[in-house]
């Protein structure tokens, strides 16, 4: 397995990614849920976490020119 050559920048910079890891806290979240029961509704957190992995396959396929290699961002193949 090889890493792309800016994975450290996608990694920081990506959508996808953050949404990604917000989806997991939020699963997480669930787990912890029957502890809170008074404060937050059933099923919140699963809602919650299932809207944002949607919006991190969505964010994967869009571009985002601040984290492409200095030599793909100036390609009018992204828009801005």
């Amino acid at each position: 397995m090889t890493l792309i050559d800016n994975a450290r920048e996608v990694l920081l910079k990506a959508w996808s990614i953050r949404l990604a890891l917000l989806s997991a806290l939020l699963s997480a979240m669930e787990v912890a849920l029957p502890f809170f029961t008074d404060f937050v509704p059933p099923n919140t957190m699963a809602v919650l976490a299932v809207l944002t992995s949607a919006a991190a396959a969505i964010a994967r396929l869009v571009a985002q020119p601040n984290t492409l290699p200095a030599k793909e961002a100036d390609d009018d193949t992204y828009p801005t």
